[in-house]
């Protein structure tokens, strides 16, 4: 299966038209200290105002909004360390079915509240000593539950793919996008709208240095797993890319750059205080290596500020540590 099978442009069209009305049209916004800081003009997209506070809400509502009603009728489970999980809660109410999450037990406990706040059954496991997406399988058989991925399916990655297609339809053709890298669903969606605007767009995208499962994997030219990452940015601590997102990334992805913990956390006190974000580490990533110095950015870059899903105690503590 090519990479333009899994998805093009038009499924990202077609997720929008499905979505608009029902996701928030995020803002846009620039600032003068971050140009100057970055060398280059920054527009930042910031799915930290999206529903449920991330960019995961696109995915999540496009992908249950095409099961058959007969499908909705009995339900739906996702695994998710938070943002995939409220997405999926979320949607699933407003599209009236119900949702079995699978969360690590750790999980950030705003992430876990706002789950269970939108109604959604939680279940909880080890993610150092369990399987997540064995857990969600064996549930989907014994309750007849659909299983909505976090990343690797089309429908996933063509409504994440919208945070891209709205922000180039707002400022234009851009000379780079940089985008978080977990699974790669959001990158995929993203890189996708990027070279069908204009093939030249270099496309970056970032992960913590602890959590390099994709910069290795295209460093080898397949798939490779790690162990189960340590790194404060939850959302991107995943232990091999996608077989559907790495099909699609290792052909339109140009790079992918590493961030450390201690450049994470001083991305989201530069967000805070100059930009006036609150945003998650995962979030933060793709600001830290456009801070770092060490990409060489062309004159106009998209950044994709993918969510802000993050308690009072556990930001001030994060920045307190940096």
């Amino acid at each position: 299966m090519s990479d333009e099978d899994v998805l093009g442009i038009d499924d990202v069209r077609a997720a929008a038209k499905r979505l608009a009305g029902i996701a928030h049209h995020t803002p846009v916004i620039t600032s003068g200290t971050l140009d100057d800081l970055a060398g280059a003009e920054v527009f930042c997209k910031c799915e930290n105002f999206q529903r449920v506070g991330a960019f995961k809400f696109r995915g999540a509502y496009h992908a249950i909004s095409r099961l058959s009603r007969e499908q909705l009728d009995r339900g739906v489970t996702a695994y998710s360390s938070g943002n995939h999980a409220q997405a999926v809660a979320l949607a699933s109410r407003l599209l009236g079915t119900r949702a079995v999450i699978v969360m690590p037990s750790d999980a950030p406990p705003t992430k876990l509240a706002a789950t269970r706040g939108y109604g959604a059954e939680v279940v909880t496991y080890d993610r150092y000593t369990q399987d997540r997406a064995e857990l969600s399988a064996r549930l989907a058989a014994e309750r007849g539950l659909a299983l909505i991925p976090p990343y690797d399916h089309p429908h996933i990655m063509a409504g994440q793919g919208t945070a891209a297609l709205e922000l180039l339809e707002e400022t234009g053709p851009l000379d780079a996008l940089v985008a978080p890298v977990g699974g790669g669903g959001l990158i995929a969606g993203c890189a996708t709208v990027a070279k069908a605007f204009a093939p030249s767009t270099r496309v970056i995208g970032v992960e913590p240095a602890t959590a390099d499962d994709t910069k290795r994997s295209f460093d080898s030219g397949e798939r490779v797993s790690i162990p189960v990452p340590r790194t404060i940015a939850d959302g991107l601590a995943v232990t091999c890319p996608g077989e559907l997102t790495f099909a699609v990334n290792r052909r339109r992805v140009d790079e992918i750059a590493l961030v450390s913990e201690d450049e994470i956390r001083a991305a989201m006190r530069l967000a805070f205080e100059r930009l006036k974000l609150v945003i998650e580490p995962s979030a933060a990533a793709p600001l830290a290596a456009v801070l770092s110095g060490r990409l060489d950015l062309p004159p106009r870059v998209g950044l994709i500020i993918s969510g802000g899903n993050i308690g009072a105690e556990q930001f001030a503590d994060l920045l307190r540590e940096g």
